[in-house]
């Protein structure tokens, strides 16, 4: 039997560390963009611009954010977006498919002034227009979906969830229902696990929840059963001793379930590179907990890296990601 616990969501948040998603700044203009892919899709993003930047200024180096698996622009991102354009730099920014998240990272690039992840890797190794890649709780969304965290998931589980996808996309064509499956608990119960409640207090309270107009709450964070299997084909960190000797930055909290996608990352990369541990943090709380999430690292490590580059783009993973499963 399974109990429900009953917690509001203005209760339920967990404020500490100076979380602060919705944080804005005097010092920034933020300008929403669109722009396309090489796939003729659109981007819905938003550039934000130091005030110190009196109409731009071309050369200036940028970086792109990313947010997390599951979350719009609006949680997490925007924050990492702000405090980073508060030091000089501009930032731009249901169904999945991982070479859209990736090309959508080489999109940003395309756009403008030239300006959450694995998929920050995936395009950094085909663009060399990338000049240094810094992550935050890294996720390889290819590594969860096809072996679990930690390695829980068997191979015949995996084939289960295959076929499961498979059947669902008859369904689909035949005009059934669209399925959903996984992501943030929407509500906690005595089952829900440490790493559903940890999304939960970020994704279904005031602290991080929010709703795009296009959808509702309950589809928030949720991937489609015929389309998440796409992730199985993802393996974002083959080749990455490719990006040297562009320098990489992986930071991530000592306790985060996610851990071991930045200790994989870091052990294929080459140098220059460097892991970063926060003490204390777990996946969740790199999102926009402030005071634990090390900004002055960023920007020294953007700043030591585009120094020499000009106008050229850098990514700033805002990762992400999230397990969202």
């Amino acid at each position: 039997m399974v109990g429900l616990v009953s917690i509001s969501s203005a209760l339920a948040q967990k404020m500490s560390y100076g979380a602060d998603n919705w944080y804005r700044s005097n010092n920034v203009t933020v300008h929403p963009i669109n722009f396309q892919t090489q796939f003729r899709t659109s981007i819905a993003g938003s550039f934000f611009l130091p005030n110190s930047l009196v109409n731009g200024s071309a050369g200036s180096p940028a970086i792109v954010v990313g947010h997390p698996i599951g979350a719009v622009k609006d949680q997490s991102a925007n924050l990492y977006a702000t405090k980073l354009a508060e030091q000089g730099f501009g930032t731009p920014m249901n169904t999945v498919l991982p070479d859209f998240y990736a090309e959508a990272f080489s999109a940003a690039a395309d756009y403008s002034i030239y300006k959450n992840r694995s998929f920050v890797i995936s395009a950094s190794k085909i663009d060399a227009r990338i000049k240094a890649i810094a992550t935050s709780r890294m996720y390889d969304m290819g590594s969860v979906f096809r072996n679990g965290l930690r390695q829980a998931q068997s191979v015949e589980r995996r084939k289960e969830v295959i076929a499961g996808a498979s059947q669902q996309r008859w369904v689909e064509v035949e005009g059934g229902d669209i399925e959903y499956m996984g992501g943030t608990p929407d509500v906690l119960t005595t089952e829900t696990d440490v790493v559903g409640r940890e999304l939960f207090d970020f994704y279904r309270t005031n602290r991080g929840l929010f709703t795009p107009a296009t959808t509702t709450p309950l589809l928030t964070t949720h991937p489609t059963l015929s389309s998440h299997v796409k992730f199985m084909k993802l393996y974002p960190f083959n080749d990455i001793e490719t990006i040297s000797p562009r320098s990489m930055l992986v930071i991530s909290g000592d306790r985060a379930h996610s851990s071991e996608f930045s200790k994989n990352a870091f052990a294929r990369a080459v140098e220059p590179k460097e892991l970063v541990w926060v003490a204390g943090a777990g996946n969740v709380d790199l999102y926009d907990r402030v005071e634990l999430i090390p900004f002055p690292k960023f920007t020294e490590f953007f700043k030591d890296n585009l120094a020499s580059h000009g106008g050229n783009a850098s990514q700033s993973e805002d990762e992400c990601s999230t397990p969202q499963i």
